[in-house]
């Protein structure tokens, strides 16, 4: 091949790795499938099987780490909060999550968490607290508002853990929040366990002061497998 012919032909092999990057990254040498059927595009191949080689290289050094899918057990998480009450502290629980988690210490930048849970599931021990909750617009208004649900943005490695920055939607209101966590795992299971705080007036539950506090201090346990 010409010196002028071998430059064209290596733009064209960018131009069209390019264009199928999105396949290669499941499988990066599926370069050289695009290779041998150069002949389709009117190309030769060339005598030298450096450059190609090169390219499959790079494709393989671009591949993000595969991300570990983890399917969470519903029926053991806890999800518990904790609130001031007029007469002491109120603590309550919510189940019926639903997660979508993809997890990878080595990929974080590809990591993601979906999550849901079921706000007609509220309990605090007390039925008629509970049916308040439930039913009152001030509180929770489950009927209108069935679901409470988290959407992560980012996750991060920090000192004691990992910290996921995300929207959390509750009620009308959607707003960014933090939550430190820790992951361990067990072979093909794990835990992710993570404490936070949130604000109940920035998601107008309850009145603005009175006597039930501000401050909601929630904690997760949620057990997965793959």
């Amino acid at each position: 091949m010409a010196p002028e012919q071998n430059a064209d032909f290596h733009d064209r092999i960018l131009s069209a790795f390019c264009r199928n990057k999105s396949r290669l990254r499941n499988h990066p040498c599926k370069i050289l499938a695009i290779y041998y059927n150069l002949p389709t595009w009117g190309l030769q191949k060339p005598a030298n099987m450096k450059f190609l080689l090169l390219i499959c290289i790079l494709a393989f050094a671009t591949t993000p780490n595969a991300i570990d899918h983890w399917n969470a057990d519903a029926s053991k998480a806890k999800i518990n909060f904790s609130v001031d009450g007029p007469f002491g502290t109120v603590h309550g629980s919510f189940s019926g999550l639903k997660a979508t988690i993809g997890f990878s210490e080595k990929d974080l930048a590809g990591s993601s968490i979906s999550a849901s849970i079921d706000a007609k599931t509220v309990s605090t021990g007390i039925s008629l607290r509970n049916s308040d909750l439930r039913k009152k617009e001030i509180w929770l208004n489950t009927d209108k508002y069935p679901v409470i649900s988290f959407k992560s943005r980012n996750i991060e490695k920090t000192a004691s853990g990992f910290k996921v920055s995300g929207n959390l939607t509750l009620k009308a209101t959607t707003r960014l929040i933090e939550i430190p966590f820790t992951f361990t795992p067990s072979g093909a299971a794990g835990i992710f366990q993570g404490k936070f705080r949130i604000n109940r007036e920035d998601y107008e539950i309850g009145k603005k002061g009175g006597s039930v506090g501000k401050i909601i201090s929630i904690s997760l346990e949620i057990p997965v497998t793959k």
